[in-house]
């Protein structure tokens, strides 16, 4: 297993590299002169050149690039130049708004995909397949931007059930901990603060997780009409054991292996995805903080972050290999 992981690690070093290098490369042929960005708009061409040069933007581009990976290997990503801060602290402020709002999503599409499959599965052909195959292709084909800018309509502007926005009320003071405002309400017994932030994650979760809700629930239903068909499931009927067991404990089981694939690459899109739905519920996350780096060309930013979510998946991918272990004795035998 140590040998395994240790191979894996090792095989992420290049694709950081190239990806870093490709955002990099691409950012060099951006319109637009981010030392505007750091100046002020009477500043002359004398103090742009001075900051230039105080930024090390006036070195060639390879250099400028092997800089940042010989000090991106210690963590260090630079400094923001729109913020003025270190692009990790920045990072390591807004990631933990990010995971949460991809948890919530995955929680809200697994809980109802996988049973909606499973049903759609077990009855192929029935009323219920059909209803739960058009739910889910609803699912997969609406606009995360529409449906969320219909719920926000809906349930904050004619309902006003829900918040249309943020993550958590005005002057709410949590302390932080984890960064994780459900984690850090339980952790101090703060449960108006818990209440809170459910109420404000209810839509973006929503509106993330249907998407995904519908990959799983078609992903499920093909899992599960495949396993029906193998001859250990047909063994177990014969034997007499019940619908249920056999469909739950037998297929569904076998079943999840590609159920399980499909929710590890759907949760690294999550996070990688999350830009359009953090902007438009204003969820203070990496991706709408990604959003404003570009919009004001900050390279040490944009790098950082675009690395960062190459890191992020490839870390869930190694994970869902992990849990393969779990699942599949086979697996964890070879």
């Amino acid at each position: 297993m140590l040998m395994y992981l240790s191979k894996r690690i090792l095989g992420a070093i290049p694709v950081l590299i190239v990806v870093a290098a490709v955002v990099f490369t691409l950012m060099q042929f951006a319109p637009g002169d981010a030392v505007n960005m750091l100046v002020s708009d009477e500043a002359s061409e004398a103090d742009k050149a001075a900051i230039r040069e105080a930024w090390g933007l006036d070195r060639p581009p390879l250099v400028q690039f092997l800089s940042f990976l010989g000090n991106a290997v210690t963590g260090d990503f630079g400094t923001s130049f729109k913020y003025k801060v270190p692009v990790m602290e920045l990072v390591m402020e807004k990631l933990p708004a990010t995971i949460e709002l991809a948890l919530a999503s995955t929680l809200v599409a697994v809980v109802i995909g996988i049973p909606l499959g499973v049903l759609a599965g077990a009855r192929p052909g029935s009323v219920w397949d059909s209803m739960a195959s058009a739910f889910s292709f609803a699912g997969i084909s609406m606009p995360n931007f529409w449906l969320g800018i219909l719920l926000i309509l809906l349930f904050a502007g004619q309902w006003h059930l829900l918040p249309s926005g943020g993550r958590t009320p005005w002057g709410l003071d949590l302390p932080r901990i984890t960064g994780f405002h459900l984690v850090d309400s339980v952790l101090q017994g703060r449960w108006d603060a818990f209440l809170s932030t459910l109420r404000y994650l209810a839509l973006p979760s929503i509106v993330m997780g249907t998407n995904m809700m519908g990959i799983i629930a078609q992903m499920t239903r093909a899992s599960v009409q495949e396993a029906l068909h193998e001859d250990y499931v047909v063994t177990a009927r014969a034997k007499g054991l019940s619908g249920q067991r056999v469909l739950w404990r037998h297929a569904f089981r076998n079943a999840l292996i590609g159920v399980v694939t499909i929710i590890g690459l759907e949760f690294g899109a999550l996070l990688s995805g999350a830009m359009i739905v953090e902007t438009v519920f204003a969820w203070p996350g990496i991706g709408s903080l990604l959003i404003q780096g570009i919009a004001a060309r900050d390279f040490p930013l944009i790098i950082g972050l675009v690395l960062v979510y190459t890191g992020l998946f490839i870390l869930v991918n190694l994970l869902i290999d992990l849990l393969y272990t779990l699942i599949d004795p086979r697996i964890r035998v070879s």
